[in-house]
């Protein structure tokens, strides 16, 4: 299982990293993070420019169970896990990717 974790961390990409970070920074001061957030932020920085796309890259998180989805008055919150969690931990210590500021969180 060991091997397996190590590959689906190596397949995650820099957009996977800051979903990650910013849903675990949102927990943190108690904010609610959603789809549409986590669109906007991507949008911001120009990693895409479709809704599309920020969907496709929360779904293969959902999918991998490194971050939950959770309907809540209408809204898709994003919450990290603790697999998650692990997940953004390791690739923090590996300075693979640099943090950016979400612009929800913090503009």
């Amino acid at each position: 299982m060991k091997d397996l974790f190590d590959k689906q961390v190596a397949s995650l990409r820099d957009y996977h990293f800051l979903i990650l970070y910013w849903a675990a920074k949102a927990e943190s001061q108690h904010i609610k993070y959603n789809i549409t957030n986590a669109y906007d932020d991507l949008k911001y920085h120009r990693i895409t420019r479709t809704k599309q796309s920020a969907v496709a890259y929360i779904e293969s998180l959902t999918t991998l169970c490194f971050l939950s989805m959770v309907e809540e008055h209408n809204r898709k919150n994003l919450y990290i896990t603790n697999y998650g969690a692990k997940v953004l931990e390791l690739l923090y210590s590996q300075n693979i990717y640099s943090i950016k500021p979400s612009n929800f969180l913090e503009g």
